[in-house]
């Protein structure tokens, strides 16, 4: 497999990569942070020029066509940085789903402004009795002559808060854990009835709880097959999975740097912390880590675009078990080894771990992705054998 990347990704690289380092410094993203909105509607629109928001979309509606291994570059550099736009929530969770399934004429109308800076959306699925179980959906869309009412809530909804467009995940059949019967619907998140209740999470990002009571759509609101959004759905958060993996990384390597950089300049008996052979072991630690990380990342970034479900939940599942360790491992060595200056907020060092923290529980953490890899295997290893492939004992 191929890990190199292209001209035009190396130019990708170093463009966002300019742009974290000049114009996103750890100071001013603190400014950003104590905002109203809690981030920046400038740098969304830099975004824009910079044509980051058209990465993932189609020519035909303004896009620049790119696929996952590029959207692995951005998210890379937003975690350098800290970034706290909605990228994930509007470019890779609600843009995906719209690209994938919304009716032609709201493509038409949705995914250009979107790709211009105009549009924010986000992508309220998860319920607050689910725990990660994307079939575990109570909220419930009737019929109601040509159209549909929907009634239930939707928690922690990436930038819910700050969302002109809403998809909303319903139960049109079935009970509230059965694989069928769910279906999506694109909402305007000021409709009548729809009730939107915004914070701060502690990562300093924003999230929200979102209550329709009544909310009244029409036939064209739903998105992709009446029943049948689970895969649809399965296929957003492996991809939005990609993109944490991606970002985790950038932190994670952002946060070794910083170590180092410690380690080199802070003196103790005369000389610099980093001549102490046990501080150097934990160090090469946190790289294996790292390394071990960005191989997961990029092989996430490679199978989320794939159309064999298993496979791909396969690896998603085993890159955010990675990704869950070892940011945590290099999260911790990093604060311990600032002394009590790592839990302050005024090192950026406390910041990155709790970034990483907050990715390891959004979309599913490590047990939960464990879980999934041991269901997987014992159920290959409760099939049948084939027959070519029996030993014979004679």
């Amino acid at each position: 497999m191929d890990f190199n990347f292209t001209n035009e990704q190396q130019l990708l690289q170093d463009t966002v990569q300019r742009f974290v380092q000049r114009d996103y410094a750890f100071e001013a993203r603190k400014k950003i942070i104590k905002t109203p909105l809690g981030w920046s509607r400038d740098a969304w629109k830099r975004f824009a020029e910079l044509g980051l928001l058209a990465l993932p979309f189609s020519e035909a509606h303004g896009g620049l066509g790119g696929n996952a291994v590029d959207s692995m570059i951005v998210m890379d550099a937003f975690g350098h940085g800290l970034v706290l736009e909605p990228y994930l929530a509007t470019v890779v969770l609600a843009g995906s789903a719209i690209a994938s399934a919304a009716a032609p004429e709201h493509q038409d109308a949705l995914i250009p402004a979107i790709v211009s800076g105009d549009l924010i959306a986000a992508f309220a699925h998860s319920e607050k009795q689910a725990r990660y179980e994307l079939r575990n959906v109570e909220t419930r869309a009737r019929r109601d002559g040509g159209g549909y009412v929907i009634d239930g809530a939707k928690s922690v909804v990436l930038h819910g808060d700050a969302a002109d467009k809403l998809i909303v995940s319903a139960r049109t059949a079935g009970g509230a854990r059965d694989g069928k019967g769910i279906t999506l619907f694109l909402l305007d998140a000021k409709a009548p009835g729809v009730a939107v209740r915004g914070y701060p999470t502690v990562d300093g990002l924003h999230a929200a709880e979102i209550a329709c009571k009544g909310v009244r759509v029409d036939a064209d609101a739903m998105m992709g097959e009446v029943d049948n959004a689970l895969p649809l759905i399965e296929r957003v958060i492996d991809r939005g999975i990609a993109a944490l993996c991606a970002e985790a990384v950038g932190a994670m390597d952002a946060l070794n740097k910083a170590t180092l950089e410690h380690l080199k300049t802070r003196h103790q008996f005369g000389v610099p912390i980093g001549r102490f052979q046990v501080l150097q072991h934990r160090m090469a630690e946190m790289l294996i880590h790292f390394e071990q990380a960005k191989s997961m990342a990029y092989l996430a970034a490679v199978k989320s675009d794939s159309s064999h479900a298993a496979e791909r939940g396969h690896a998603l599942s085993a890159a955010k078990v990675q990704i869950g360790n070892s940011g945590r491992y290099i999260g911790q060595q990093a604060v311990q080894l600032h002394g009590g200056m790592g839990v302050t907020d005024e090192l950026s060092v406390s910041h990155y771990f709790k970034r990483l923290t907050m990715i390891d529980r959004t979309l599913g953490d490590v047990d939960t992705h464990l879980g999934k890899l041991g269901d997987r295997m014992l159920a290959e290893a409760a099939q049948p054998v084939p027959t070519a492939l029996k030993i014979s004992h004679g």
